[in-house]
This record gives structure tokens, C-alpha cells and sequence, in this order.
């Protein structure tokens, strides 16, 4: 019985915790979009050190924007790495824009388009965006028109202002051909993440 009570003494202390860091989290977020940065803060760091995902990639927002905290590009990639690492599909976006840029660390093209793959890769319309980019200038990856043009045009699908300015300029460097596979590939890429079911048959 002792065995029986101890256990389940260490869940509801468990339900408890997390009930507490989500309220602390919730009050955290409000606070960052109400401006009161230094509250935000103050809630986010302890949550961020205990491992929560969303309070790293506040966190590394708020050093990266000097945002109730001098700004300091290292730290801000280290708690985007960290909530990265965890699967947290902005802070990949966010750390492969680090190394496009050579914020807080070595500039390093390779790996921005890595970060920027994965993100992409979970449809986030940015890091599409961004990864086009990459490879219309040919950073980190050889030139092709034909894998910008796709990209911008999964972006732009979702809304993203600026895919939509960039799919006009660079098919105004293409071929109808190169324009028409871009479009194929896009609808490919689309067809297969919709065929992809989580429970049967995750998406690689």
C-alpha cells in the first residue's frame, strides 16, 4: 500500500508541476505581447532552464531583439538551438536565420539551410520562404531556379507576403518549362505530406 501511495503521490505532484508551469507559461506569453518584458522574463527563464520548449524559444526572441534584456546574439542561438533540438519548428527557422547571418556565431550557409530544411520540411511558410532564398542566391546549396520557384510557391500558398513577391521575380529569370516543373514539384511536395498519416505512415 505504501508502494501504492508513493506513487501516487508522485503523480499528482507531477499533474501539479505541469499545471503550474502552464500557467506560468500562459502568463509569460501574455506578458511578452503586452510589452512587459521584464515580467515576461522573469517567467520565462526558470521555465526555459527546466526544459520547456516554448519559454527557449521566447527566450531566445527576447535576446535576439533586446527585449527586456541587453541583446546578445550567443544566447539567443543558444536557447533556439535548445528548443530546436526539441523539435520546436520556429526556433529552427529562427536558428537557421542565426547562421544566414552570422548572429552569435561563425556565418555558416550549410547549416542555415539544414535548419531552415527541417522547418520547411513541417510546412512553416518562412522557413520555406527562406529556404528559397538559399537556393535562388545558391547559399549552402548549388543555384536552382527550379527549387526556389517551388518553395516560394509553397510559401506563398499560406500567405507569406514576400514568397509572393519573390515567385514573380524569379520566374521572370526562368523558362516556362523550368516555371511549370517548379509548380509540379510544389504540388508533389503537397500530395505528399497529405498522404502522410502520423499514425499509419509518418512522414520521413
Amino acid at each position: 500500500m505504501r508502494i501504492l501511495f508513493t506513487a501516487f503521490l508522485a503523480i499528482v505532484i507531477t499533474s501539479s508541476m505541469v499545471s503550474s508551469s502552464w500557467a506560468d507559461l500562459k502568463e509569460a506569453i501574455e506578458a511578452y505581447y503586452e510589452n512587459r518584458y521584464g515580467v515576461a522574463l522573469r517567467e520565462f527563464q526558470p521555465l526555459a532552464e527546466e526544459g520547456v520548449v516554448e519559454a527557449q524559444f521566447y527566450l531566445g526572441v527576447m535576446y535576439a531583439k533586446g527585449r527586456g534584456i541587453a541583446q546578445n546574439y550567443a544566447e539567443a542561438v543558444r536557447w533556439y538551438r535548445l528548443a530546436a533540438e526539441q523539435g520546436f519548428v520556429k526556433a529552427m527557422s529562427n536558428l537557421g536565420s542565426m547562421y544566414s547571418n552570422g548572429y552569435g556565431l561563425p556565418k555558416d550557409y550549410a547549416l542555415a539551410v539544414r535548419w531552415y530544411q527541417e522547418a520547411a520540411d513541417q510546412n512553416l511558410s518562412e522557413a520555406q520562404y527562406n529556404l528559397g532564398v538559399m537556393h535562388k542566391d545558391g547559399k549552402g546549396v548549388p543555384r536552382d531556379l527550379v527549387k526556389a520557384y517551388m518553395w516560394f510557391n509553397l510559401s506563398a500558398a499560406q500567405g507569406y507576403e514576400d514568397a509572393y513577391r519573390a515567385r514573380v521575380l524569379v520566374a521572370r529569370m526562368m523558362t516556362p518549362e523550368e516555371i511549370a516543373q517548379g509548380q509540379r514539384l510544389a504540388r508533389e511536395w503537397k500530395d505528399k505530406k497529405e498522404d502522410c498519416s502520423p499514425a499509419t505512415s509518418p512522414c520521413p
